[in-house]
């Protein structure tokens, strides 16, 4: 690689033959800009039906903690991210503008700065090799976990997709990592290969630093406030730390409660499966609440903005 590929953004050919490994160690930034100024999402597709609703909330923790088994990216939080001073302050400043890339009237304006945000994120790992966040294979492993996020919550929590609706969104999917503007080498090209490749990256999570503190409220109890005393405090969060231990952990690959040391048996397994069912019951009732219940603000306005109410549609698989 030359630095000719990071200020064009220019593809090397034959480079989608490499593999994660090889690709990833060459921690070389490949920006792409020559796309189409009218690509983007919009309300016929099913990430803007499925992506904002509030639901997706319940999958903060896979979609979070996925990305920070992979020792490249939890490293690059470790060594450039607040995530150990302003957990929740970070989640607000990245994740406004990753929904405007999908919600706004200027979808290519937001992806660029998701992108540029990552230029100057880069590093080496235990074994000294080098990691730059704007490498294809560590920035697609990132938007990967989103497009999981929406196909699984979506699956579980609010109903059952067809086999060709997930085809449907792992292919938006596509669409929408085109927006950021970073090379698609390597990129998985139908959904069979997404799975594949979704699997092998499962068998590569390791315990990171970023990913075992951010799980630890759920293996030591949510943290409670100042004012509050200890004690009281063990009772009022009983509810909060359950909910952590049998929905929050039940939304997680096996793989990473087995690398982030969180217990898991066939008694919480059946309780996330009786919870899911009955979230995947009250759809109907759901999609009766407020929009601005039911929607995420970004998505809300983005729906308003283009005249056309979601909660009727695509509510049946195609």
């Amino acid at each position: 690689m030359t630095s000719t590929h990071e200020s064009t953004g220019e593809a090397v050919e034959g480079s989608a033959s490499l593999s994660f490994d090889q690709g990833i160690r060459e921690a070389v930034p490949m920006p792409v800009d020559d796309l189409d100024p009218d690509l983007r999402l919009g309300p016929d597709s099913l990430v803007w039906k499925f992506y904002g609703d509030v639901r997706g909330v319940l999958g903060f923790q896979r979609l979070a903690g996925t990305e920070n088994c992979i020792e490249q990216l939890g490293k690059a939080v470790e060594d450039h991210s607040v995530i150990f001073s302003d957990t929740l302050g970070r989640a607000r400043r990245s994740g406004p503008p990753i929904m405007k890339t999908v919600y706004s009237e200027d979808p290519h304006k937001w992806g660029r700065t998701v992108r540029d945000f990552h230029k100057p994120i880069k590093g080496t790992i235990s074994d000294g090799s080098r990691y730059h966040a704007l490498n294809p294979e560590l920035f697609y492993w990132a938007h990967a976990t989103f497009v999981d996020q929406v196909l699984y919550i979506t699956d579980t929590f609010v109903r059952r997709l067809s086999y060709d609706e997930k085809v449907q969104i792992f292919e938006e999917g596509k669409l929408w990592y085109q927006l950021y503007g970073v090379s698609a080498r390597n990129q998985p090209q139908t959904y069979e290969e997404f799975l594949e490749y979704w699997d092998g990256m499962l068998d590569r999570f390791v315990p990171t630093k970023t990913i075992t503190y951010a799980t630890g409220y759920i293996r030591k109890g949510i943290p409670g406030p100042r004012q509050i005393p200890a004690p009281l405090w063990r009772v009022l969060a009983a509810p909060l730390n359950a909910f952590a231990r049998n929905i929050v952990v039940g939304t997680l690959p096996p793989q990473m409660r087995e690398v982030c040391g969180l217990e898991w048996d066939g008694r919480k397994e059946k309780r996330f499966q009786r919870f899911a069912k009955t979230m995947r019951a009250l759809n109907p009732v759901f999609n009766r609440l407020p929009m601005r219940v039911l929607y995420l603000p970004w998505a809300r306005e983005a729906w308003q903005r283009v005249g056309v109410d979601p909660r009727p549609l695509f509510n049946s698989p195609a």
